[in-house]
């Protein structure tokens, strides 16, 4: 279980993210990074396809990083990390909130010579939510380095305010270039730190922190599971519901109600009790399925 203090809850609130050595067992990192493969061949246990399939083998190139969108609803294993409930339970205490629910997961792979991810803000492609607010648990499933490609975070810039979307999110040449013009239309001097933990560990961040990653310039590959969380209160802003993300994720809305719908968005923990209750039969189902 994941047991945040009063002191890393501070620590968040300051720095706009929190780096934590372990958030899930070493074998349990394993399991979950041996689904990598198979899923990004189209190989999807339930047979149901992500909501965004940024890689494909045989279609996009190898230096391409690589990612999958809500892969939970693909697989079984992706779905025992991504919705559990100690997940939901740590990001509501950090952002505030009365419980969590999550937007999308990311199934992220960067092999050795990977390129890089741009300098972002999660918020700035939810304009289809209110709040427009997220908090996500990155958890790393290799071991990370610096010159890993591993996750870059800039300590205070949650405090920035909102910027627009990145000019190019996948395989950017400057994958900092964003950070530094907001940085410098601002007068601030980034101060980036590198999510550096063993498999298992990772880092909680806000949605306004700025972040990005480098290319892979090591050996071994890059791998980590993100759950993106919203408030449990969590509702669509109808008027916006195609912008950012929501050309994607704004389907899944009920027309004339601005309801999230926990089929879609799953409720993973509320301090009275909540949590979406079809979530642990779906995982233990499909542990009994592999089992036999």
């Amino acid at each position: 279980m994941i047991e945040l203090s009063a002191e890393q809850i501070a620590t968040f609130r300051r720095d706009g993210f929190l780096i934590v050595d372990r958030l899930i067992a070493p074998e349990e990192a394993d399991r979950v990074a041996a689904r990598y493969e198979p899923m990004f061949r189209g190989e999807f246990e339930t047979g149901i396809e992500p909501d965004e399939w940024n890689w494909r083998e045989g279609r996009d190139s190898t230096d391409r990083p690589r990612q999958i969108c809500n892969g939970w609803k693909g697989d079984f294993t992706i779905a025992s990390v991504a919705l559990r409930a100690d997940v939901g339970r740590a990001c509501a205490r950090l952002a505030g909130w009365p419980g969590a629910r999550i937007q999308v997961d990311n199934v992220l792979w960067k092999p050795p010579g990977a390129k890089s991810i741009g300098f972002h803000q999660d918020c700035s492609y939810l304009q289809w939510l209110t709040p427009q607010e997220m908090l996500s648990c990155w958890i790393a499933l290799d071991d990370t380095t610096a010159e890993g490609g591993t996750m870059e975070l800039v300590r205070g810039s949650h405090t920035w305010g909102a910027f627009p979307m990145a000019k190019q999110f996948h395989a950017p040449e400057d994958y900092r270039e964003g950070l530094r013009e907001a940085a410098a239309s601002i007068g601030k001097t980034p101060e980036i730190v590198s999510v550096v933990v063993p498999k298992g560990g990772g880092s909680f961040h806000h949605g306004w922190t700025w972040h990005g990653s480098g290319p892979n310039r090591g050996t071994r590959p890059r791998r980590s599971l993100v759950s993106h969380c919203l408030s449990s209160e969590a509702r669509f802003n109808l008027d916006k519901i195609g912008q950012g993300t929501g050309r994607w994720y704004g389907k899944y809305r009920h027309f004339g109600s601005d309801v999230m719908d926990g089929d879609y968005f799953p409720i993973l923990w509320t301090e009275d009790g909540r949590r979406s209750p079809w979530i642990d039969d779906y995982v233990r189902r499909g542990s009994a399925a592999k089992a036999a």
